[in-house]
């Protein structure tokens, strides 16, 4: 590093207390009543120091490039790349600093991140180049991660394509892993425009699974994400999970983290659970597409599409979720154990062969671990060909539209279409609402102003739940075992105008459905404005 100190002269200050120098056009002026001191000018014109506590470093960008970069450069200009993606390991990068890897690149190894950026300048790990797909991340053998990101703050990872498959299956395997342990608080993390794929974990979730993203927070002193945002990826053929939290799962130790954002993500060929939130509290789950679940997935493992697990006021919308095969659950949507204040809302499900909705608390814990399952809202979501299960499981053909398991208390499921249609098999079960038990039973559920069509013989299985409310819903086709409802609807004109013909509702349907196009697609979703008409008739 060169100074330039051409028109001033130096001298030097030893430091005592605080100093304080102003630049005048002769010298500097002292601060202080002490004879002995003299000044330092150091002038840097774009030049960077390390930090010393009264000189402040500026960022680097470090540039790597898998066939012409050289591990021996300085890796900060494209002409001197680094070649390996070791030389990031050993960076503690600082704010505004940056890690560009070269598109078309394919880089083998393991990218280990970990900075303290700031809200002004974040840490940044991109693309750069003109040419060729986005650089390329794949995992050695035996990698765990592909990408690991650990105790980072005010960071970006956008841009890359990430492979962690392996010569075998690996319990615990990600594409991408974003830990925090004995840290505090982490600000702002942003996962964006990443292709996630062919992450070969274990299907069996008690084995540790596998994933393609991965977000864990532990540790005796309490670390949680503050911002922790994830949207335009792709995951595709990642096993077991898409993308699924670790944290403060029960209450008695329970620090959420807050200002979670998971928006317009694809996930394709994905066999187990697609979105699942794990001690957050407000997360927004909105826009994304799960489609063509493989059927992996043993005998005996249980997975859904999108579901939060002890979280608070998570708000899941305009979501579509389908074709979800799990031998067990295998719903679109789930409000599961723990969570208060969930709503999942104008999400369109269908051909998902364990049915629409889970809504379900074990019982197996209480106070203070568990609080139960409470105040969930169901409305406006359309559900279509939900509830086909052809394949034998642990529990038969079990497969209603609507599962409420255990002591889950005061949902309330309103303005919904939950249209069904003819059975795959003659041994599908046929049920548009099933409630059962576990360690307790369901209380207070409300069910209203929904409309359940049929196209066979379908029915209600309300078990030994207490104080259900039913009322103003519509009942169209043959049901069997309809729960009290004074004003109960046999007919509806409007509806049974729209499928006359088309009674598989896919098409039929379109006018309470709205395409739109997402960056990692084309999703369809409800629109609020046409349901909420529809019931307010």
């Amino acid at each position: 590093m060169k100074l330039v100190t051409s028109f001033f002269p130096i001298q030097t200050i030893p430091l005592k207390g605080i100093l304080f120098a102003r630049l005048n056009n002769k010298l500097f002026r002292q601060w202080g009543k002490t004879k002995s001191l003299t000044f330092l000018l150091v002038i840097l014109f774009n030049a960077c120091s390390p930090s010393t506590g009264y000189l402040t470093s500026c960022s680097h960008t470090y540039y790597l490039d898998a066939t012409a970069g050289n591990d021996n450069n300085q890796g900060t200009s494209p002409e001197e790349a680094w070649k390996s993606l070791s030389k990031i390991q050993s960076l503690d990068l600082k704010a505004g600093d940056k890690v560009l890897l070269k598109k078309g690149e394919i880089f083998t190894g393991e990218l280990h991140i970990k900075g303290t950026g700031t809200p002004e300048k974040q840490i940044i790990i991109d693309a750069y180049g003109d040419k060729g797909n986005n650089p390329c991340i794949v995992g050695y053998d035996n990698s765990l991660y592909a990408v690991y990101v650990y105790n980072s703050t005010y960071l970006t990872i956008q841009n890359l394509e990430i492979i962690n498959t392996g010569k075998e299956r690996l319990p615990n395997r990600t594409g991408i892993k974003v830990h925090l342990k004995n840290y505090g608080t982490a600000h702002s993390i942003l996962l964006k425009g990443l292709y996630i794929h062919d992450v070969n974990g274990s299907l069996v979730k008690k084995e540790g699974g596998g994933s393609g993203i991965y977000i864990v927070n532990e540790g005796e002193k309490t670390s949680i994400f503050d911002g922790l945002t994830i949207e335009d990826c792709t995951i595709r053929r990642c096993e077991r999970n898409a993308m699924i939290w670790w944290g403060y799962s029960t209450r008695d130790f329970w620090y959420p983290n807050r200002n979670v954002v998971v928006r317009n993500n694809l996930i394709e060929e994905v066999p187990g659970d697609g979105i699942v939130p794990i001690g957050c509290d407000g997360a927004l789950i909105e826009y994304n597409i799960m489609r063509n679940c493989t059927d992996l997935l043993p005998d005996g493992e249980y997975a859904a599409g999108i579901w939060p697990w002890s979280c608070d006021n998570t708000l899941i919308q305009y979501n579509e979720v389908s074709d979800h095969k799990a031998p067990g659950d295998a719903q679109g949507y789930d409000s599961d154990n723990n969570c208060n204040n969930t709503i999942i809302q104008y999400n369109y499900s269908h051909d998902n062969e364990g049915g629409f909705l889970l809504i379900c608390d074990t019982g197996e814990s209480v106070m203070p671990e568990n609080i139960g399952t409470n105040n969930t809202i169901i409305r406006g979501n359309i559900s279509i060909n939900d509830g086909n299960r052809t394949q034998l499981t642990q529990s038969g053909y079990f497969s209603p539209s609507i599962h409420i398991a255990g002591p889950a208390k005061k949902t309330m499921i309103y303005n919904n279409i939950i249209h069904v249609n003819k059975k795959k098999a003659p041994e599908v079960q046929r049920c548009l609402l099933s409630i059962t038990p576990s360690y307790g039973d369901a209380d207070s559920t409300t069910v209203r102003d929904n409309l359940f069509y049929v196209s066979e013989t379908s029915e209600f299985h309300l078990g030994t739940s207490t104080n259900n409310l039913f009322q103003n819903n519509y009942y169209l086709g043959d049901i069997l075992n309809i729960p009290k409802d004074k004003t109960a609807r046999f007919e509806n004109e409007t509806y049974e105008n729209m499928i006359r013909n088309d009674l598989s509702g896919f098409e039929s349907l379109k006018p309470f459905l709205r395409m739109i196009n997402i960056p990692t697609g084309r999703i369809t979703t409800v629109d609020k404005e046409a349901i909420d008409s529809f019931f307010k008739k």
